[in-house]
């Protein structure tokens, strides 16, 4: 609007056709990618071709049908993208037909503003000369009348002053008229030429974006291709090779000359996998470690006969001579011991919590399914807490939290069969209470420069996700499903005020007693969905020699490890006493009474232990993004860790 000569309005005008020139150059551009990858495809499929035309003679054949598939993949997956990009071609010019019928409609909406603009222009062009004339006649009679000029020039020349004085303010009335409508007319057309402008850069971003999606997807399925010709490599093993050649190119199985049926192989020595798997783990130390152990199989000589019926009685006999190998008493103990201890550890290692501690997991998916697939998903938080005799200021808490996804089995069909499966995002809510969060980078994505302060956002590598599924169904191929650990985080921490179960000891030691009260509390609002404690227990340890012991309410107490134990019930805002159901509005309280031989005691530490099942401590929840998923099963937990205690001052 404003400037020398008013051209804001051609600047405008003429930028918004540079935007239908851009969009065609837009087109020309993913044209000449479009021809580039087709021709690449071509040359691919040409060299796939070459491939099944080399040399199918010696070992190596077979290896040549591995690079023919892989090559055609390859150039399917860039005739692929030509595809694509030629529907892209027709959106961009459906666009640019539609820009320029939206450009002439908005040429004709604003020939009012042009007219406007013109007659300003005109005006100004008025104005200026018309001062130019007014100045020149004042001038001219100031100076005839300094010079004493006639009085009938000075009056002259005062005339000719006078017309200019009008014509200028005339045309000063005819700027201040023009340069209002002009000033209404373009704010109306400057804001029509910004909204045309934003709709079209809008546009051209939404078309880039459709572009990189494309190609991205092109890659990762390139990328898959890869991984599946490096596979078939690695499987094709040098046994196999000289197998194929052997059945192509073999010109029988039976040795020249007829063997006398006498003929008889009298044992045969095996070493198996398991033999080598027992003399690894075996501790005896009468046996040789440095020889396997050794089964001796006695194979039968074969009746003579002819024909097929031959070769169904050879089988038969191996058949039966396999299936009567029998392992020995003790090997069988010694591998049932190795799995058991295994079994053991398995479980010493588990997670604390899995989907099973019933709830089914995630649904299940098959490959005919079209809905969203269903995922699942834990939280499980640890809570570390350790207090210092009844002062709540000497509290040291420390909240940690796990995030699992858990995918039924048969999504993984649907990820490998898929080249391009919808990308898995979610939003971490919450976060506000969380001081740290520690994603794996191997699987997730995340934007740090998000702005919200209670929430963060994520996405799936796909491909890594893929294979790391892919992975552990190889390794465990009768799971129905498998967790992933997705992120770890710290949960800011208000002291004691963020214990679930605040906690106060005190002892009072002599040389005959020791009396041990501890005064716990339950703490409601350190959990975002309050809820009950359960599986609470309380392990002390007291010396000096304890003879007996009272206690309320009863504990039990070890002698060999001089601990006594209480287990409670579940603990909440509504809990159940000695049989009596009451609210908790202040401290409760264990006692307990030690008779010592060799007093006094010394004040221990005393650990706790409790759990909850169906919230959280921070609160921390996720919501699924975008289509293609939804979340059958959010499962949320917590528990005391490595040191949850108290011991007095």
């Amino acid at each position: 609007m404003q400037g020398e000569k008013n051209n804001g309005f051609d600047v405008l005008y003429h930028n918004m056709k540079h935007g239908q020139i851009s969009s065609k150059e837009l087109t020309d551009f993913i044209r000449e990618r479009s021809t580039i990858e087709e021709a690449y495809a071509r040359s691919m499929t040409k060299l796939a071709k070459s491939a099944g035309n080399f040399s199918q003679l010696g070992t190596f054949a077979p290896v040549w049908d591995v690079f023919k598939t892989s090559t055609e993949k390859l150039a399917s997956c860039h005739m692929e993208l030509v595809r694509k990009l030629q529907e892209l071609i027709k959106e961009v010019q459906k666009y640019v037909d539609e820009q320029a019928k939206a450009h002439k409609k908005t040429k004709e909406e604003v020939a009012s503003t042009l007219e406007a603009v013109q007659n300003i222009q005109t005006i100004s062009q008025a104005l200026q000369k018309s001062k130019e004339i007014y100045n020149a006649k004042t001038v001219e009679q100031e100076r005839l009348r300094k010079e004493g000029a006639t009085q009938r020039d000075v009056d002259k020349a005062g005339v000719k002053a006078k017309k200019a004085t009008e014509t200028y303010k005339s045309y000063v009335e005819k700027y201040a008229t023009a340069k209002s409508d002009f000033e209404q007319k373009m704010a109306e057309t400057a804001q029509k030429f910004q909204d045309i402008e934003e709709s079209h850069i809008l546009h051209m971003k939404e078309i880039i974006q459709a572009y990189a999606q494309s190609v991205d997807e092109t890659h990762i399925q390139i990328g898959e291709v890869h991984n599946e010709f490096v596979r078939n490599i690695e499987n094709t093993s040098v046994e196999s090779l000289i197998q194929k050649l052997a059945e192509s190119k073999g010109t029988g199985k039976e040795r020249p000359g007829k063997p006398p049926p006498s003929y008889i192989i009298k044992s045969v020595c095996v070493v198996c996998e398991y033999c080598l798997y027992n003399s690894f783990y075996s501790s005896s130390d009468s046996e040789d470690e440095e020889e396997p152990r050794k089964f001796h199989v006695q194979i039968k000589p074969v009746q003579p006969n002819n024909g097929t019926h031959q070769n169904r009685a050879t089988i038969d006999e191996l058949k039966a001579s396999i299936g009567n190998i029998i392992l020995s008493p003790s090997t069988s103990v010694q591998l049932h011991n190795i799995l058991k201890t295994q079994l053991n550890q398995q479980t010493l290692n588990s997670v604390p919590f899995s989907f099973s501690g019933t709830s089914r997991g995630p649904s299940p998916v098959t490959l005919a399914s079209q809905d969203a697939l269903p995922i699942a998903v834990a939280f499980t938080e640890s809570v570390n807490a350790y207090f210092k005799g009844a002062d709540p200021t000497k509290c040291i808490v420390k909240i940690t939290g796990d995030m699992t996804l858990s995918f039924p089995m048969g999504i993984i069909k649907v990820f490998t069969t898929n080249p391009s499966p919808a990308v898995l995002s979610f939003k971490l809510k919450n976060t506000s209470r969380l001081e740290q969060i520690l994603p794996n980078q191997q699987l997730l994505y995340s934007d740090p420069s998000q702005s919200d302060s209670d929430s963060k956002d994520f996405w799936f590598n796909m491909q890594a996700l893929t294979s790391y599924l892919r992975k552990a169904s190889d390794q465990n191929p009768s799971a129905s499903y498998y967790n992933v650990d997705i992120l770890k985080y710290q949960v800011l921490s208000d002291g004691i005020h963020s214990t679930p179960l605040n906690l106060a000891v005190y002892w009072k030691c002599t040389s005959s007693t020791t009396d041990l009260r501890l005064d716990y509390r339950y703490n409601p609002d350190s959990m975002n969905c309050p809820g009950p404690l359960t599986n609470v227990q309380i392990l002390a340890s007291v010396d000096g020699g304890v003879t007996s012991m009272q206690s309320l309410p009863n504990a039990i107490w070890n002698a060999e490890q001089n601990k006594c134990l209480w287990k409670l019930s579940d603990i909440s805002e509504k809990s159940e006493n000695e049989g009596r159901t009451h609210w908790i509005t202040c401290a409760e309280s264990l006692r307990a009474k030690f008779e010592l031989s060799n007093g006094p005691s010394n004040p221990s530490t005393l650990a706790v232990q409790f759990m909850n099942e169906g919230t959280t401590l921070s609160g921390v929840d996720m919501e699924l993004q975008g289509t293609g998923y939804r979340l059958s099963l959010n499962k949320k937990r917590f528990a005391t860790g490595m040191q949850y205690a108290c011991c007095s001052l």
